[in-house]
């Protein structure tokens, strides 16, 4: 069984049931309907929101007990997701596949990160987004949730450099407060990126 199976084997939802709160800023910005994607999505409740928005969601975790607790939440607010078992080592990404991916505390080691980044860019449709908000190298000392080793962390310049052909329509790291359920509480250091495919591709 993997850590993250594990750890939602519980009754309460350990990230809690309200979505990220950059996601739903965000998401009022861009008013975008269609396809989403979620990855590492852990118990859905960022999932369940998009599909509150009216979005036909897929959550992709290797948690199974992630994905059952997805269902449940989708079932409790009266919405539907489609959940996926996929690892993300395996992945096959289809071109121009989503209108919308996000990624909000989805955390890799350095490689796969890289690659999950690269599969985004090639899996958003032309004039679709990509939302995330994750921990940057500065969040160890926070305690206040994330990975406690840095090769997890996310560097600006992976967003920066990986998307750099795109419409960059938000970046920001530095300090957030968060309180998510009771793993992610308290003052955190964060990076936040928006980012709109562009319309035609070269």
């Amino acid at each position: 069984m993997n850590h993250w199976n594990k750890r939602f084997q519980t009754e309460n939802y350990v990230y809690g049931k309200e979505p990220n709160v950059f996601l739903t800023e965000l998401q009022k910005e861009i008013y975008i309907s269609g396809d989403a994607l979620a990855i590492a999505e852990g118990e859905g409740r960022n999932a369940v929101y998009l599909a509150e928005q009216g979005m036909k969601v897929t959550v992709w975790d290797y948690a199974e007990s992630g994905l059952v607790k997805t269902n449940k939440l989708a079932e409790e607010r009266g919405v539907t997701v489609t959940t996926e078992l996929v690892d993300l080592n395996h992945v096959s990404w289809r071109e121009s596949k989503w209108n919308e991916i996000i990624c909000v505390f989805g955390h890799f080691p350095t490689e796969l990160r890289q690659r999950t980044l690269q599969g985004v860019k090639k899996a958003v449709k032309p004039g679709g987004y990509f939302l995330s908000e994750v921990y940057s190298p500065y969040q160890i000392p926070y305690k206040s949730g994330g990975p406690k080793e840095q090769d997890f962390l996310y560097k600006p310049e992976e967003f920066l450099e990986t998307f750099v052909d795109w419409r960059i329509i938000h970046f920001f790291m530095g300090e957030v407060a968060r309180h998510e359920g009771e793993l992610h509480n308290g003052l955190a250091h964060v990076i936040q990126f928006a980012g709109k495919k562009p319309e035609e591709q070269q």
